[in-house]
């Protein structure tokens, strides 16, 4: 998913001592599709080494509508798409061509710099289609962000899942209560997409420094205090938690990991260590020298791009503490 220019999600204090920062994302229409943004918000750059944060939906198209990210540039992290409901295309330049269904994974490794679409198929387009999942970038260490680019899918079999009493949760990435995801990471994370029943307790993750959760679905409650869908609470380092789900059960996204040691720029979809290296993936992208320049265009969809707005070009590289 291409970055696009929305509020600032709200961040305030919050009653409970064990929440570190609640976020509260602003929803943005792109045209009868929502998204709500939680990272990077003004008081929270980052959750470990995630980034970026973003809810597309959930969004019904009617009439052979659907989702359209024209090819984009990505350098310094890794892409994480996970669908509750519906399905994209991606295309990539490294040559890859893979659809994704609920319950599967994504995972694009941009390192010194990839392109990508994600895309309503043809098929999908013909009838009615939904759509609502979750998109997320997670930065890579500074020893990683000149990797070679690379990308994984993973079905929903491959990814495994842990039960208890009312609660379901499926690791999408890293390691979390004995089990690893089949993903293959670059730094310390986890990653779970948890279903709860009404009433049902879920213990987070006691094994990683940083931590957080979005509720997606339902209402949680944290030390008392109910949170509704649609707000991200990180939690204080090294605080055992338990979350209990609400009346009409809960689903939520946990994340987290170990925190990076180097501070972090964002600019539109580039994430760096270096303030110039940003600069330099710009004039990169701006060239669009597909030929013989860093940037090549998705094989099977190279017919049209993003370009940088103008007046985004004269913007610098932000970085959120």
């Amino acid at each position: 998913m291409s970055w696009n220019p929305t509020q600032n999600p709200e961040c305030p204090e919050s009653d409970t001592n064990s929440i570190e920062t609640l976020i509260i994302p602003r929803a943005r229409d792109l045209g009868g599709f929502e998204v709500r943004r939680a990272l990077p918000s003004p008081k929270r750059q980052m959750v470990g080494p995630f980034i970026f944060f973003d809810q597309m939906g959930p969004a019904e198209f009617i009439n052979e509508g659907g989702i359209d990210v024209r090819p984009h540039p990505h350098i310094g992290l890794g892409t994480v798409t996970y669908l509750y409901d519906g399905e994209f295309e991606h295309r990539d330049s490294l040559g890859t061509h893979q659809m994704i269904y609920p319950g599967e994974v994504n995972w694009m490794t941009a390192g010194r710099g990839v392109t990508h679409s994600e895309r309503t198929s043809e098929e999908t387009r013909a009838g009615r289609s939904k759509l609502f999942g979750i998109q997320t970038w997670i930065a890579l260490p500074e020893d990683r962000e000149e990797m070679e680019p690379e990308f994984e899918h993973h079905k929903e079999a491959a990814l495994p899942v842990i039960t208890d009493t009312g609660m379901t949760a499926r690791l999408i990435l890293g390691n979390a209560y004995g089990e690893t995801s089949p993903v293959t990471m670059q730094s310390e994370t986890f990653y779970l997409d948890v279903v709860l029943e009404a009433g049902a307790s879920f213990p987070l993750p006691d094994n990683h420094e940083d931590r957080g959760v979005y509720v997606t679905e339902g209402s949680i409650e944290v030390a008392g205090d109910v949170f509704e869908a649609g707000r991200m609470m990180v939690f204080r380092p090294g605080d055992k938690m338990t979350l209990k789900a609400g009346p009409q059960g809960a689903r939520l996204m946990a994340l987290g990991g170990a925190t990076l040691n180097e501070k972090r720029y964002i600019w539109w979809n580039f994430v760096s260590s270096s303030k110039d290296r940003i600069e330099q993936a710009k004039e990169d992208w701006n060239a669009a020298d597909w030929a013989n320049g860093p940037f090549k265009l998705p094989p099977g969809d190279d017919a049209e791009f993003i370009e940088i707005d103008p007046a985004m070009n004269r913007t610098k590289p932000k970085e959120w503490t």
